[in-house]
């Protein structure tokens, strides 16, 4: 049994930081998907990848954070959902494209953020901060 003062894998002593952090990085990339200038990665098919990778940032980071099954299909549901609207809006905005492609890819980093989330792989906010706070 664990100590009182001490928490779970899914009990972040710097909680509100990583929920912070978190919208963060869900606010940079609407940002990227919808700027003139969009970073992209030199190789076939970049944008693809960079999409996915987007994608499974952002569901692994929140199911580090949320361990309850209906929470995380919440935040699945809510970062495809995201994907299939900023398609959309790149559409209207005459200087990005539409492409399913690109939500499929951005659906399947869902997928794989959620697969690799605890229990199948540590907990790395917690293990962030065991680093960061020995002790």
């Amino acid at each position: 049994m664990r100590a009182r003062n001490q928490p779970s894998s899914f009990e972040h002593r710097a909680r509100r930081f990583w929920l912070l952090l978190g919208w963060l990085l869900v606010l940079l990339v609407i940002y990227l998907s919808l700027t003139a200038a969009p970073v992209t990665l030199p190789i076939r098919e970049g944008d693809k990848f960079s999409h996915a990778f987007a994608y499974f940032v952002l569901m692994s980071w929140f199911a580090n954070l949320y361990h309850r099954m209906s929470v995380r299909a919440t935040f699945a549901g809510g970062f495809v959902a995201l994907g299939v609207v900023l398609e959309f809006i790149q559409l209207w905005t005459g200087y990005r494209s539409f492409e399913v492609t690109d939500m499929a890819a951005g659906a399947f980093g869902v997928v794989a953020g959620w697969i690799i989330a605890p229990p199948r792989l540590p907990n790395y906010l917690s293990l962030a901060e065991r680093l960061w706070q020995p002790g």
